[in-house]
């Protein structure tokens, strides 16, 4: 394999000059995940990623803990291969590799980089990232110029898409609909970060009900801290000099298995009908908190939409959602009891042991 350490032509230059602003707009709410939760999510999935090719599709490889993770975990994971892309705008450079340090460039140049191979090739006894700089600088994998802006949506970053088994990053929330969508209709497994937002979204929903996707296993609903840039105004917290936003509303989905959403969820609680109003414009009683729902009752159910970090859809029906004004075959408009508008409901009906 070679390393490409120039744009492959004048034409690649004026599509990244094109494509700069559709990039910019793609990073501008793009915070960079923290090696811990990275660590404490996929740790769980070591097994799915034996003999795979990985495509981190939102990341800056030389920033990404991402690209961090999988390049430094190679071989124990068993890859067959990672592909990371960049966006224009990378603080990295790619001319005259053998003058400066690789990690230490200033640069604006999209790029691709794809591992195939990763050994203890400095003899200091680890794998490590001095390691992969030197299999970049030896050829024995490839960093690429890349002719487009490395948008996830480019042509280019689509034909590494079609290569992968399993995509795993942190999309831009504001793009979260097209990101997710792009993986879809390509039909591939992956592990990223959403915010619970989107779990309504009809798009996201459809694939909950049809048991396409999972949350994973990090605990729901409590946020994560993100990595912002320097000049970042909005932070939370500066720890070791670097600034950490907090987004309170972040979530791992993943289409691949998770043990915890084939627990089966113990009711304790009998069903009375004064305990348990029913809405005013659906048939169905409403459940402030999971722990209410009621044992052997198997009408409608409305929950909260945090529910689904506790579905089994082997236990439960997902129906449908009462989520916002606009009327669909999925949602059937904001709760309403006693006159009284209440907090989104999701619709669940439990299945009796003959309905598996």
């Amino acid at each position: 394999m070679s390393l490409t350490a120039f744009p492959r032509s004048l034409g690649g230059a004026i599509a990244r000059n094109e494509g700069l602003h559709r990039a910019n707009k793609a990073k501008q709410d793009e915070f960079y995940t923290q090696r811990k939760d990275i660590e404490e999510e996929l740790k769980h999935y070591k097994s799915f990623f034996e003999n795979k090719t990985v495509f981190c599709n939102c990341d800056d490889p030389f920033e990404s803990e991402f690209f961090k993770y999988f390049a430094l975990n190679f071989n124990h994971l068993k890859l067959r291969k990672l592909i990371c892309t960049s966006y224009a705008g990378s603080p990295i450079s790619h001319t005259e590799l053998d003058d400066l340090p690789l990690f230490k460039k200033n640069s604006k140049m999209p790029y691709m980089i794809e591992i195939t191979e990763v050994d203890d090739y400095n003899k200091d006894g680890k794998e490590d990232l001095g390691d992969i700089e030197y299999l970049l600088r030896n050829n024995k994998n490839t960093l690429t110029i890349l002719d487009g802006d490395g948008d996830f949506r480019s042509e280019e970053c689509v034909e590494f898409l079609k290569e992968a088994d399993i995509v795993v990053t942190n999309p831009p929330f504001s793009l979260f609909r097209e990101f997710l969508k792009l993986l879809v209709d390509y039909k591939k497994d992956f592990i990223i970060i959403g915010n619970t937002n989107s779990l309504s979204y009809k798009e996201v929903f459809q694939l909950f009900k049809n048991d396409k996707i999972r949350t994973g296993y990090t605990k729901f609903n409590v946020g994560m801290f993100f990595r912002v840039p320097d000049d970042w105004k909005k932070y939370t917290r500066v720890v070791d000099g670097i600034k950490l936003a907090r987004v309170s509303t972040s979530c791992w989905l993943t289409t691949l298995p998770v043990a915890k959403h084939k627990d089966v969820l113990v009711s304790y609680r009998k069903y009375m009908p004064d305990c348990y109003p029913k809405y005013d414009n659906y048939d169905a009683i409403n459940i402030n908190n999971y722990k209410e729902i009621p044992e052997e009752y198997y009408g409608v159910m409305g929950v909260p939409i945090t529910f689904l970090d506790k579905y089994n859809p082997g236990q439960f029906e997902l129906i449908g959602q009462m989520v916002t004004t606009k009327i669909d075959d999925y949602n059937f408009g904001y709760p309403y009891i006693n006159g009284k508008r209440i907090y989104a409901r999701i619709l669940i009906k439990r299945r009796r042991n003959n309905d598996n």
